[in-house]
């Protein structure tokens, strides 16, 4: 089996020396930038197969930039893990917003951060072609589009993962900490209303194909998703 790439936007040496450090003798070969211009380079020359990527960067913000990466159609796929000393949990909600898939805070733990890492690709690589179908919404798992009658619906990438979790266990009401043991599962102390805010979203972007009755608050429970009124 190949080695996986790893890309590390970082302006500390000492974080991307203790992250290499870390990756010996492992399955990760690890590309450094320094900031982002240097890091678009990287990504021109070669597509890696995870980005790790720091918040403040001597040449711009790493929010814009996960949002830049997002919207580039040959790098929009490629997961995103922030390293940041923001630690807020609005600031973690903004990092997830821009488009990570997962969100440390420094100083960190090298086997965690592996750990993550592994996580991550190993949801990337599995169920390819894998297509989830309930009525007439359809959620494509290789792509991440998410259709209604053949409309593409837009969601966020925790909006997303909440959708797949949902899809995939219709019928079945999950607490707001089970939500975020089974969606977030990164081992964050997130807030219950984190879960409130990205439901919302949710429903917000199934709204306009009069769909947001999918997602049912059960009161004094949680919520579930259900094609029962």
């Amino acid at each position: 089996m190949s080695k996986k790439n790893i890309l590390i936007v970082e302006d500390e040496e000492s974080i991307r020396n203790m992250v290499k450090f870390s990756f010996f003798n492992s399955k990760f070969v690890l590309k450094e930038a320094e900031g982002i211009k240097q890091a678009r380079k990287k990504l021109a020359a070669k597509k890696p197969d995870l980005i790790l990527l720091d918040w403040m960067l001597p040449d711009g913000n790493g929010i814009n930039f996960a949002k830049e990466l997002r919207a580039t159609k040959k790098t929009s796929k490629i997961p995103i893990i922030m390293l940041t000393a923001k630690s807020e949990e609005n600031d973690k909600i903004q990092g997830l917003d821009a488009g990570a898939d997962d969100y440390i805070v420094k100083p960190f733990s090298t086997k965690e951060l592996i750990a993550r890492i592994k996580a991550i690709l190993r949801h990337s690589d599995k169920a390819k072609d894998e297509v989830i179908k309930v009525g007439d919404l359809i959620l494509n798992v290789e792509s991440h589009r998410v259709f209604y009658s053949g409309k593409k619906i837009k969601l966020g990438p925790l909006e997303y993962k909440l959708l797949v979790h949902f899809m995939t266990h219709a019928n079945r009401i999950y607490s707001r900490s089970q939500l975020l043991n089974k969606v977030w599962d990164d081992g964050q102390n997130h807030g219950e209303r984190t879960v409130d805010v990205h439901i919302t979203r949710l429903r917000k972007a199934l709204e306009s194909f009069n769909q947001d009755s999918l997602i049912q608050t059960i009161r004094g429970s949680g919520y579930k998703f259900s094609l029962e009124k």
